[in-house]
C-alpha cells in the first residue's frame, strides 16, 4: 500500500487541511479492483451525465476579493474601491480588474455571476457541494465530482471519472453517502509512478496474472456451495486494464506535452494538467490554486497572484475552444466567500465578507460574454439577480446533462436530492 500526501493549507482559522490519498488501499482497506466493484453497485435506472461533457472545478482556497477582481467600484469611496482600476473588456459594458488583461481580451468567452451569496466559513464544502461544512458533519452531501462518478459506474472505461490535483480527504472532495468508492484518483506526489508497470512486469506478464487470477476464481466458484461466485471479477480485470492502459499516466505526464505549450503553463502547470485530464475523458477535475486569505497586504498578494492566475485562465479557456471542446467542458472559478467591501486598517487587508462574491464561469454549452447581476455601490450585498451558490451549481449540472432533483439513498437509505435548491442562473440558459 502506498500513501501519498498533499501540501498543507492553513487559513486563518487555524484549521489544517491535509489531503491524503492511499492508492493500492483507498481508504478503507480498498483495493483498485473493489473500488471500481463499489462503484458499479448502483441503482441500474441511474441516468448518465450526457457523454463526453466534462467539468473542471478552479477552487480559490481563502476567499478571493470579489472587489478587486471581477466586481470594481471605481466610483465608491477610497476607503471601498481599493488600489485596482478597471480595464474594458471585449464585450462593451463588462469591465474587469486591471490585473487581468488577458481575460478582458477574452471575454466573449467568459461570464462572471456577480451576485452570489455565501456564508463565513472556511471550507470549499459549500461550493464543491452546495452545502456547508457543519452540516456535512452530519447530512454528509457528496461532492460534485463524486456525483459525476456515481453515474458513470459501472462504465467501460480504463479512465476514472473523478481526479482531483488537490488531493483527497477535504470537505469539497469526499463522497459523503454515496461511498468511499466515489472518493477521487489524487494523483499527488509518487502518484504518476503507481500507474506504472511494476519494475520487470510486461504487458503479456500482466495478461499472466490476470490468467491466474481467472483459475483461482474457477476454484472459488467450484466451492462455493451458494453458487454466487460467477467467474473472474470483471472489476479485478477492469483494475489492471487501468494501470495497462496508461491513459491516465500519459495525461499526467507533461513531458508529452508541447515544449511551447508547457512554456505558456510554467508555474501554472495545474490548468494544463486539468486539460489534459479532461481530454483523456476524466468527467470532472478539481484543483485549487493559491491562497486568499488576504487579511492584510491584500493588494500586494493580488498584485502577484492575479497575473498568473488570469494566464492560468486564459490559457486553459482557449486551449479548449481552439480543441473544439468549449460546449464540452463547463469550467468555474470561485472561492468560499468574497472579501470585506471596505478596507480594514490592518495593513490594507480585506477581511471575509459573505453577503456576495464573484463566480467565474466558462463553457459547457452556457451563454458567455456577460456578467449577471450586480452588487451595491460599494459591493455589499446584491442589488439584483441574487443567486446563491446552489443555484450555479444547479447550472454545471444541467450543462453536464445531470438533473439535479435526481436523488440517491444516503446511509440510512432515504432518498436524497443532489440539491435542495435546484432554481439555476437562467442568464447562463
Amino acid at each position: 500500500m502506498l500513501t501519498f500526501w498533499g501540501q498543507r493549507q492553513r487559513y486563518c482559522d487555524g484549521i489544517s487541511r491535509r489531503n491524503f490519498l492511499q492508492i493500492g488501499a483507498f481508504g478503507a482497506s480498498l483495493t483498485l479492483a473493489d473500488l471500481l466493484r463499489l462503484k458499479a453497485a448502483q441503482d441500474p435506472h441511474a441516468i448518465r451525465p450526457t457523454p463526453h461533457k466534462s467539468a473542471i472545478m478552479i477552487y480559490l482556497p481563502g476567499g478571493p476579493s470579489h472587489m478587486d477582481m471581477w466586481d470594481l467600484k471605481p466610483d465608491a469611496p477610497a476607503e471601498y474601491r481599493g488600489e485596482f482600476r478597471p480595464i474594458a473588456t471585449n464585450v462593451p459594458g463588462v469591465h474587469i480588474c486591471e490585473h487581468m488583461p488577458l481575460q478582458a481580451r477574452m471575454w466573449d468567452k467568459l461570464a462572471v455571476v456577480r451576485s452570489l451569496i455565501s456564508v463565513d466559513e472556511h471550507s470549499d464544502s459549500l461550493v464543491m457541494t452546495g452545502y456547508t461544512e457543519n452540516v456535512n458533519r452530519t447530512a454528509a452531501h457528496p461532492s460534485f465530482g463524486s456525483v459525476i462518478s456515481k453515474l458513470r459506474s459501472g462504465e467501460a472505461n480504463d479512465v476514472p471519472p473523478f481526479v482531483s490535483l488537490r488531493g483527497g480527504g477535504t470537505p469539497g472532495t469526499e463522497p459523503g453517502y454515496l461511498g468511499v468508492a466515489h472518493r477521487p484518483f489524487t494523483p499527488s506526489g509518487a502518484g504518476l509512478e503507481n500507474l506504472r508497470l511494476a519494475s520487470g512486469v510486461s504487458a503479456q506478464r500482466l495478461d499472466d496474472r490476470k490468467d491466474l487470477l481467472t483459475k483461482f476464481d474457477t476454484i472459488r466458484r467450484e466451492i462455493d456451495a451458494t453458487g454466487t461466485m460467477k467467474g473472474m471479477d470483471s472489476f479485478t480485470g477492469r483494475a489492471f486494464d487501468m494501470i495497462a492502459s496508461g491513459v491516465v499516466r500519459k495525461a499526467l505526464d507533461l513531458r508529452l506535452e508541447d515544449p511551447k505549450t508547457r512554456d505558456r503553463y510554467r508555474g501554472i502547470e495545474q490548468f494544463l494538467t486539468a486539460r489534459r485530464l479532461v481530454e483523456a475523458g476524466v468527467g470532472c477535475v478539481t484543483l485549487s490554486y493559491g491562497g486568499w486569505d488576504t487579511h492584510s497586504s491584500n493588494f500586494k498578494e493580488l498584485r502577484r497572484q492575479l497575473p498568473h492566475l488570469d494566464r492560468g485562465i486564459a490559457n486553459l479557456i482557449q486551449d479548449l475552444h481552439d480543441r473544439g471542446m468549449e460546449n464540452d467542458v463547463v469550467t468555474v472559478v470561485w472561492g468560499e466567500f468574497g472579501r470585506t467591501p471596505k478596507i480594514n486598517n490592518s495593513d490594507a487587508g480585506r477581511d471575509h465578507w459573505a453577503p456576495v462574491m464573484s463566480a467565474l464561469v466558462a463553457g459547457g454549452g452556457l451563454k458567455m460574454g456577460q456578467a449577471i447581476g450586480s452588487s451595491s455601490a460599494k459591493g455589499e450585498y446584491p442589488k439584483d439577480r441574487p443567486y446563491k451558490v446552489q443555484n450555479l451549481l444547479a447550472t454545471i449540472y444541467h450543462a453536464m446533462g445531470i438533473d439535479p432533483a435526481y436523488t440517491f439513498p444516503n446511509g440510512s437509505g432515504r432518498p436524497m436530492h443532489i440539491l435542495d435548491d435546484r432554481n439555476k442562473v437562467e442568464e447562463l440558459l
